[in-house]
């Protein structure tokens, strides 16, 4: 066991964690930040997808420990994100949220995209989304959303 200190979602939060702790369990479990979601547990679905030092990643494939001294910023961190606050209503306005599954981590995805890349192509588009598993959608809702949130 060791303990990490790490940012998360601007607090400074220190945590008691296992050596095989997960940043998903941390984040879920210990910090009860339920929006990252718990899907294929192997980096594939993107359900878990957090911010990691700005920048997207699975997070039940890092470990906890990994995250000493790194800022992680989740859904619920993003709150007052002019970007993430453009996206969900777009979302609503365009269908690209059915079950919800996994929106908050194709919202988290796509807004560490636009951070970097303002009016990204739809090949960085696709790209970005190629993470993130949506089986209810068939993924055009999801870009119409994402191009009306840019027009917005």
């Amino acid at each position: 066991m060791s303990i990490i200190k790490v940012k998360v979602n601007g607090k400074l939060v220190e945590a008691k964690v296992e050596g095989n702790m997960r940043l998903l369990d941390l984040v879920r479990n210990t910090l009860k930040l339920t929006a990252t979601k718990e899907g294929c547990s192997i980096g594939e679905c993107g359900a878990c997808t957090v911010m990691m030092d700005g920048k997207a990643v699975c997070s039940c494939l890092v470990l906890a420990e990994q995250c000493d001294e790194a800022e992680i910023t989740t859904l619920e961190g993003l709150n007052d994100n002019p970007i993430t606050q453009k996206l969900q209503k777009a979302f609503v306005e365009k269908g690209g949220v059915q079950c919800g599954f996994c929106t908050p981590g194709v919202l988290v995805s796509t807004t560490a995209l636009l951070e970097d890349v303002p009016q990204p192509s739809d090949e960085q588009l696709k790209d970005v989304l190629e993470g993130n598993i949506c089986r209810c959608t068939g993924y055009q809702p999801i870009l119409d959303s994402i191009h009306h949130a840019l027009k917005s």
